[in-house]
């Protein structure tokens, strides 16, 4: 850890799997939407998980981590267990008082090739996130900065955006949102999200054809 601070009341889970980037690198060529349809529209966050940092899809293995609201130190012992392409998921308990993210955690992020971040709660320092290519999500946006006393809990499963996500599971981001492809399921959504995408490019081409006046042409 870069802070000087007893994480003796911090747990780690053991090792788990993670998703090789061979395995899961379609899942974040299509949108988000198309994922969690793979999933019979469940396993998807709530809408009060927005995009507040990065512009580009976000996909990798959770890096899962349970902290007390307000309070982040859990978030600087997990980043020694991160892994590149790991995404840190946060239960912050749904608390806006106290970002759990800035851009010193960001900076972590980088060292350990972490693509992104998403935070049942606040963050801060968005701009900055931005400008280092992460992908950070959360309910809100606050300058306040947090606690460091603990307790917490890394690598055990987590309540995000009312989704259950377990360490190793595979997050999908786009504007629209997050879904969570738990890890048994990944090459089972892997092999559906094309038919949906097809499956839909297919009706789209149906009602651009019914428009008064609009004459589609085949390709």
């Amino acid at each position: 850890m870069y802070i000087a601070a007893a994480t003796d009341r911090v747990s780690i889970a053991p090792s788990w799997p993670r998703a090789a980037v061979a395995e899961i690198r379609r899942l974040g060529e299509v949108p988000a939407a198309n994922v969690g349809d793979a999933l019979q529209r469940m396993s998807v966050m709530d809408g009060g998980i927005r995009r507040f940092a990065g512009s580009a899809a976000l996909l990798g293995n959770a890096l899962t981590v349970d902290v007390r609201s307000g309070d982040n130190l859990a978030i600087h012992r997990a980043l020694d267990e991160a892994r590149p392409g790991d995404v840190l998921v946060v239960n912050g308990h749904g608390d806006l008082t106290r970002a759990l993210i800035g851009d010193l955690i960001g900076e972590i992020m980088v060292n350990g090739g972490v693509a992104g971040a998403v935070v049942d709660g606040a963050v801060r320092d968005v701009r900055a996130l931005s400008e280092m290519g992460l992908a950070v999500y959360a309910r809100a946006v606050t300058p306040a900065g947090p606690f460091k006393d603990g307790p917490g809990a890394i690598g055990v499963p987590v309540a995000v955006g009312g989704v259950v996500v377990a360490a190793g599971d595979v997050l999908v981001g786009d504007s629209d949102g997050v879904v969570v492809v738990p890890r048994h399921r990944v090459p089972e959504v892997v092999d559906a999200v094309d038919g949906i995408g097809a499956n839909e490019e297919a009706l789209r081409r149906r009602i651009l054809a019914a428009r008064p006046g609009r004459t589609v042409v085949d390709r």
